[in-house]
């Protein structure tokens, strides 16, 4: 089959929609597919390579753009050449073209995957509430099949009401990890000393982006937390990676807490030594405040590596640690903070959970099984191609 796979994010930008197009368009191609990838990018209107199965992604440059959101009317003279187009919701400025170019294509099936929520505060938290009321229902409603992370999260989605009114339409696929990339291993004595950790300090790990896009992250919770964790005198260190114009705000705040000797601060990392920072974890701490984050690819990669996560209880994210670590009521420091001491305080808990968490991986959320099931999906849309 021949697949296009639509997203407003991709690689190398640090965010878990345009992380989980790059698995499954590769996974697809792995399993013998034309998928290729479309997106945002500058004076790029050409394939480009993207590794480890050479598969295409074509960056167009926007007509329009404001954050994440992005017009891209090029779409509109490539997309009737492929078996399915898959979109990856939301894509602000894109998502409403792709349901008009539905509507003068109806024969070619469209796949939506919803995958958050999005939440704001003032007038963009208006205009999201507009669009979700207006837009989103329409845009959704076109689609031939609709793909939801877990029926958890979409339960307490906006997207219920198209779940009650259209459910033969969806299925609910969970997102996956490559269990081979991430993996257990011996922690790097060279990349300790490289970030100035101690050898026999227990250590907590966070990635995820610090730009406004991902304010939901929950930095600040976790700060919060290390803060009560510090003034208990419970040894630890803290290493935060990731990138964005709310990094330096989050390095003062840290600063002004007493935390400047236990937290680190790596920015953006290379995805080549990305498992390396995992493996250097004892606990991995995903603190979200709200449903803008509906699932936690680094939940996944976490626990592949073999480290037990800590995460906000909420719908779709406390579906993955359920068997593999631990939940708390979001935004409660306290409550983090005692879930770290508990995981700290007790060695045979910790290495069950990381036992747990790696076998959970592997049997649950291994890319190779979820890409075979999106195919299948893919088949009953357009038969065997």
């Amino acid at each position: 089959m021949k697949i296009a796979h639509i997203v407003c994010t991709f690689p190398p930008y640090f965010g878990g929609m345009g992380n989980v197009v790059f698995q499954t368009v590769n996974a697809l191609i792995g399993l013998g597919h034309d998928a290729q990838v479309f997106t945002v990018g500058y004076n790029q209107e050409r394939p480009e390579v993207i590794e480890p199965q050479k598969a295409y992604v074509t960056k167009y440059s926007p007509r329009l753009q404001f954050g994440n959101g992005a017009y891209i009317p090029q779409l509109r003279n490539i997309l009737h050449t492929f078996d399915i187009v898959h979109l990856h919701y939301p894509f602000y400025g894109t998502a409403n073209l792709i349901r008009k170019w539905k509507m003068a294509n109806p024969h070619i099936p469209l796949v939506i995957t919803y995958h958050m929520d999005n939440r704001a505060v003032g007038w963009k938290g208006l205009y999201f509430m507009y669009y979700n009321l207006f837009w989103m229902p329409k845009i959704l409603g076109a689609a031939d099949l609709l793909i939801g992370s877990s029926k958890d999260y979409i339960d307490a989605s906006g997207a219920s009401v198209l779940q009650k009114k259209f459910p033969e339409k969806w299925q609910y696929i969970p997102f996956g990890v490559d269990c081979n990339r991430f993996s257990p291993g011996k922690k790097s004595t060279s990349l300790q000393e490289s970030i100035g950790l101690g050898s026999d300090i227990p250590t907590i790990l966070f990635v995820g982006g610090m730009d406004n896009a991902h304010y939901f992250k929950g930095v600040p919770t976790l700060l919060k937390a290390l803060c009560i964790l510090k003034k208990q005198k419970l040894p630890f260190q803290a290493v935060f990676v990731g990138e964005g114009e709310l990094q330096n705000g989050f390095v003062q705040e840290s600063r002004g807490m007493g935390l400047a000797k236990h937290v680190h601060f790596v920015g953006r990392v290379e995805d080549n030594v990305l498992p390396e920072y995992y493996r250097l974890a004892d606990v991995f701490v995903l603190p979200a405040i709200n449903q803008a984050e509906a699932f936690g690819m680094v939940l996944l990669e976490a626990m592949a590596s073999g480290v037990p996560v800590i995460a906000s209880d909420l719908p779709g994210v406390r579906t993955v640690p359920k068997d593999a670590g631990v939940v708390f009521p979001p935004k409660n420091y306290v409550a983090l903070a005692q879930c770290i001491q508990e995981l700290f305080l007790n060695p045979k808990l910790l290495v069950e959970k990381k036992e747990e968490a790696r076998r959970v991986a592997q049997e649950v959320y291994s890319w190779d099984a979820i890409t075979k099931t999106v195919e299948k999906e893919y088949h009953n849309l357009v038969g065997d191609i």
